[in-house]
């Protein structure tokens, strides 16, 4: 079985586990649009168009027709309703796109789609507000009191993620966040509705908390691996224990089952009195997986026996509680790479 990881960037750590996982019986291919330390880790690697290249899901398809090419996953949001959209092509073909339906990815990617899911489901979120009007007549109500956060509504890892004190730092750091979505790749999607590319939340105080939320192939809850977060770095986990917390894993199989994703949904939550707040729900692995992977977890393993209609063994069931690590920072000298130019 050989693997395709397309936006791999710098997670090699995913790029090591699922060479584990093959054990010698297939390769792990990596693919970017710029060279990147997880493509030096990979068996293969090929540079790509943009995700938005009128190319891309043409190239993807050549690519995995000449390297025999049997599941693709992708690490990346904007990747995944690109791939949602095309997976019938891949199916096709033979190939296994693990993505979600293109309408959770369009949930997961949206922060404001998000927050309305979740206020739809009855999950706690953040009090929210989609434009600077709203949320200064709130603020004025009261319903909403500084400090609050200003982020993207499409937006990932630390990219343009302000706290504003008051009424002046508000104005000046929402405009901002515009013109920082408008010099970046967030452009995008972001002009699916430009007039409302900002969202405002509630700031929340308490600790926070990663959730990896899995979901067979089938969409059926699977568990949910609990990891308090000790520290942050650009927006990503940084260091995490693993815990045990009935709240939280009840909170994750409820969320699975409203949402209906598949594998892995990477979700960010703060436990405030016992009450779960959730901030975000990515449809892919995130940031915070090594941490379960550290403890026992083995996703990329499952993932496989899945395709394979092979019966889990103790993948998912054998996670260590009270585990703690944290990421660290290493160098990579880059090969020749000429060949896959």
């Amino acid at each position: 079985m050989n693997i395709l990881l397309t936006s791999a960037g710098r997670r090699s750590y995913l790029v090591k586990y699922f060479k584990e996982a093959l054990k010698g019986q297939g390769k792990v291919h990596a693919s970017n649009s710029s060279w990147t330390t997880a493509l030096e880790t990979a068996d293969e690697a090929v540079l790509t168009p943009l995700i938005y290249d009128e190319s891309y899901i043409q190239f993807l398809l050549e690519y995995c027709n000449n390297n025999q090419i049997n599941v693709i996953i992708s690490l990346f949001d904007i990747d995944l309703p690109v791939l949602a959209k095309s997976k019938q092509m891949f199916r096709d073909k033979g190939i296994v796109v693990i993505v979600s339906d293109y309408d959770v990815t369009q949930i997961c990617n949206d922060k404001w789609s998000t927050y309305q899911f979740l206020k739809e489901n009855n999950f706690r979120a953040p009090l929210s507000f989609i434009t600077l009007g709203e949320a200064k007549a709130a603020i004025g109500d009261g319903d909403l009191r500084f400090p609050v956060i200003l982020k993207p509504r499409w937006g990932m890892g630390s990219i343009s993620i302000f706290k504003a004190e008051n009424d002046l730092e508000l104005g000046v750091l929402y405009d901002k966040v515009q013109r920082e979505i408008n010099d970046s790749y967030l452009k995008y999607e972001s002009k699916l509705d430009p007039e409302r590319a900002v969202i405002i939340q509630q700031f929340m105080k308490g600790q926070e908390y990663g959730l990896d939320i899995v979901n067979d192939l089938d969409k059926k809850y699977v568990t949910t691996f609990v990891k308090k977060k000790t520290a942050m770095r650009s927006g990503e986990t940084d260091g995490a224990v693993t815990e045990q917390n009935d709240i939280l894993s009840e909170t994750g199989k409820c969320i699975a089952e409203k949402l209906g994703h598949i594998a892995n949904l990477d979700t960010d939550c703060f436990l405030i009195d016992d009450n779960p707040y959730i901030l975000e729900i990515n449809c892919r692995f995130g940031g915070g997986y090594p941490f379960s992977h550290l403890a026992g977890a083995d996703l990329p393993t499952a993932i496989l026996k899945w395709i394979s209609k092979e019966k889990l063994d103790s993948e998912l069931n054998s996670l260590n509680i009270g585990i703690e690590g944290n990421k660290d920072i290493q160098i990579v000298k880059f090969k020749d790479k000429s060949q896959c130019l």
